[in-house]
Formats: C-alpha cells, sequence, structure tokens
C-alpha cells in the first residue's frame, strides 16, 4: 500500500519534475489567479455592496463573460494563427493594466456599478483570447504524454488558488475594503510574466500547423470537426448546460453568504475555499491518476449536480461547507477530464479552435446564465437557483451517456479528421 501511495505520489507531480518551463508557468500562476480570486470576489462583493440587487450581481457575469459569446468563436483562429507565449504574455499584461484602473478607481470613492461593469467586460476581452492560447502552450510545454497530468495540475493550481484567494479577500474586504483586492491583484500579474518571459523557447513542444486560416475557413474547420466527433460533441453539449446554470458559484455564494445565511465577507471567504478545497483535491486525485476517463467524467457531472440538489435547502453555514467541499471534488473530477480528452482527440492544427468551442461553450452562453441564476435567487432564493441548476445537470449527464452508447456509424467519405472523433465512444 505504501508503494502505491508513493507511485501516486510521484506520478501526481511528472510533469512538474520533467519540464523546466512548467514548473516556472505553474510558480507564477500561483500568485497570479489567486490575485485573480481576490479581485473575483471583490467585484462581486463590490457590485452587490453598490446595488443591493441580486439582479446585478448577474448582469456582472453578463459583462465578465458576455465577450465570449460575441467573439469566443474567433478567438481560437486566431490561436492557431500566432504564438501562444507570445499571445498570453500580451493578454495577461492588458488584464494587469485594468485590474490597476479599477483599484484606482475604487479607491478615489466615485466608483459605480457601471464603471466595475466597463472593466470587466474589457477584462473578459482578454480572457477570451487567454484561454485557448494558455491551454495551447502547456500543450507545448509538457507533450503529449504528460498532458492529463499537466491538465490535472493546473486545476489544483486554479483550486489552490480559489482557496487562498477569497478567503485572504474576505479578511481583506472585511479589514481594508474591496480597492486593495483589485490593486493586489494588479502586481500579482508580474509574477506570471516574469515566468513566461523567463522561459526556454527552444523546449517547447512544437506544432505541426497547417498554413494559416483565414477567420470564416478557420470557424468552418473548427465547427466541422466538432460537428464529426462524436466525444467532442457530447462534451461541448453538456459543458453549455453545465457552465451556464451550474457552475455559477460567482453569483451563488454571494447572495448565499449575504442573504440566505445572513452573513457577512468572512463566510462568503468561507464557502469559497470550502469549495475551493474540495476541487484541489479532486485536481491531485485526476494528477495521480494522469489519464482521461469518460468513466470518471460521468461521475463527477453526476456527484456535482447531486450535491447542487442538497445544497438547496441548507441554510447551515458549516453543512453548506461541508456539501461545497464533495462539490468541489467532482467538478475537478469533471473538467480536467473534459478538458484533457478534448486537447487529445484534436489536431495540433485544429487545437486553438477546438478549445476555443470549448471556452465558448462554457463562457459563451454564461451571461444568459448568470441573468436567468440572478433572476432564480431573485424570485425563490438560492434555494431555487441550486434546484434548477442540479435538475439541470443531472439530465445533462444521462444524456452525455446515453449519446455516447448509441453505436458510431461509420461513413467512407468522412474526411480523416473525423477518425478520432469516432473513436471516442470506445474509449
Amino acid at each position: 500500500m505504501t508503494k502505491l501511495i508513493l507511485r501516486g505520489g510521484r506520478r501526481t507531480f511528472k510533469s512538474l519534475r520533467k519540464h523546466r518551463n512548467y514548473r516556472l508557468f505553474f510558480t507564477g500562476q500561483v500568485v497570479s489567479v489567486s490575485g485573480t480570486w481576490m479581485q473575483n470576489i471583490a467585484m462581486y462583493w463590490f457590485v452587490l455592496t453598490l446595488t443591493h440587487d441580486p439582479v446585478a450581481v448577474g448582469i456582472l457575469s453578463l459583462c465578465r463573460f458576455g465577450p465570449f459569446t460575441v467573439f469566443g468563436l474567433l478567438a481560437g483562429v486566431i490561436a492557431d494563427r500566432f504564438d501562444n507565449r507570445r499571445t498570453v504574455i500580451g493578454t495577461q499584461a492588458v488584464q494587469m493594466l485594468l485590474s490597476a484602473a479599477l483599484a484606482v478607481d475604487a479607491l478615489s470613492g466615485h466608483a459605480t456599478e457601471w464603471h466595475v461593469y466597463a472593466i470587466a467586460a474589457l477584462t473578459g476581452t482578454a480572457l477570451v483570447l487567454d484561454a485557448p492560447a494558455r491551454q495551447s502552450l502547456t500543450f507545448q510545454m509538457v507533450g503529449r504524454a504528460e498532458l492529463p497530468n499537466a491538465v490535472a495540475l493546473n486545476s489544483s493550481l486554479f483550486n489552490i488558488a480559489r482557496i487562498a484567494g477569497p478567503a485572504l479577500g474576505g479578511v481583506v474586504i472585511a479589514a481594508v475594503g474591496v480597492a486593495w483586492c483589485f490593486a493586489a491583484n494588479a502586481v500579482s500579474f508580474l509574477a506570471v510574466l516574469a515566468s513566461l518571459i523567463a522561459m526556454r523557447v527552444d523546449e517547447l513542444f512544437p506544432l505541426e500547423r497547417r498554413e494559416r486560416p483565414t477567420i470564416v475557413r478557420g470557424i468552418r474547420e473548427g465547427l466541422g470537426y466538432a460537428r464529426r466527433s462524436r466525444g467532442v460533441l457530447v462534451i461541448l453539449g453538456m459543458m453549455v448546460v453545465f457552465a451556464s446554470l451550474c457552475f455559477n458559484f460567482n453569483i451563488l455564494l454571494p447572495i448565499l453568504a449575504k442573504q440566505t445565511l445572513d452573513a457577512g465577507p468572512r463566510a462568503f471567504g468561507f464557502l469559497s475555499a470550502a469549495f475551493g478545497c474540495g476541487a484541489l483535491v479532486g485536481a491531485l486525485a485526476s494528477a495521480a491518476v494522469a489519464r482521461a476517463s469518460w468513466r470518471t467524467m460521468f461521475a463527477g457531472a453526476t456527484g456535482f449536480a447531486v450535491c447542487e440538489l442538497a445544497i438547496a435547502p441548507v441554510h447551515s453555514l458549516s453543512v453548506d461547507g461541508v456539501l461545497l467541499f464533495v462539490c468541489g471534488v467532482f467538478f475537478t473530477s469533471y473538467t480536467s477530464n473534459t478538458s484533457a480528452r478534448i486537447q487529445l482527440d484534436t489536431p495540433d492544427h485544429l487545437r486553438g479552435r477546438v478549445l476555443s468551442l470549448y471556452y465558448y461553450a462554457w463562457n459563451g452562453l454564461a451571461p444568459l446564465g448568470g441573468v436567468i441564476i440572478g433572476w432564480l435567487c431573485a424570485a425563490g432564493g438560492t434555494e431555487l437557483a441550486f434546484a434548477v441548476a442540479g435538475v439541470s445537470g443531472l439530465v445533462m449527464a444521462v444524456l452525455g451517456a446515453a449519446a455516447l452508447r448509441r453505436p458510431v456509424r461509420v461513413h467512407p467519405a468522412e474526411d480523416e479528421t473525423a477518425e478520432p472523433g469516432e473513436q471516442l465512444a470506445a474509449a
């Protein structure tokens, strides 16, 4: 048993041991993403404090994720045309400047919710380009063999930040106000920019790219591949519903803390950190396994939805914290497997475009989902919102599993890019 645990521990951090570029990136991201989470919770708390209106929190999500709806399909074509490392350096620098502007605005004492909405929309626009380029850069840093491990470690990094950021953010908001959360985030971007600049470019894995696609042809090729690939289509379809209705914790948790539980920012930080702790455990478990599994993906989706149903009627901070912890474990079991699977089964020259579809599914309808969740909270509290999210997630998990079990019809005329996708049903 001890040998198995040690072997699992070695597998968990394999990408960090083997690849210097990834170690640099991982270290820089730990600092930067923690700052981003501080800013995220501060923005939602700030808007809720300015307006006292749950719908306004939904509007903030509309501004943050609306750019994915408008520009999401274009981002993958751009990622496939340009150098991923340089693109990420640019997007991270822009986000740093916007965070600094938000800090100055909040410190001035003249900020309104519309100022926050505008900066959130500009930050979201930078993230549209950042997401597919950053994921493709991960592939270049570690290669195909270690990609599932690196994706899971990225999830663990994200969730370490999800724990530290909200917990620290809650304390900072209570002690000195939201503006200092924004300022801390601006400074944190220096870490990731330094790591990107220090990378050894000659150690990045080369990509097999064809000629640079035009915008229209590039979008058409990405959509065509996704349509022909059963597995990609299932992942995208499930993610649309989960991301729109089930993943809206940035809206649900501040309302759960402030209105349902009648608590303050420390409770909000506790709930966010509880979810993050569970998500970290799930990510480390996925990294130890180091392979992408359909069975684990569907188990994660189902468990996540059941946890949301269980949270719906609960009015206890401690019980909500326990349920959010379990929910977090299932969350990363689901999302890390979808991210790794979709990258492994996509050709190099299409990866940016398919990843942009993945992030479009994750964020493209999030503005509508945010407004819906805000309206559900206004109409029936977080009880109604969690119940609707849980039922929606269960339905999609069942439909997705059923779709993969259907026999695959092979059409001789299909082009070669359909082959890896058609094999997913048996994976």
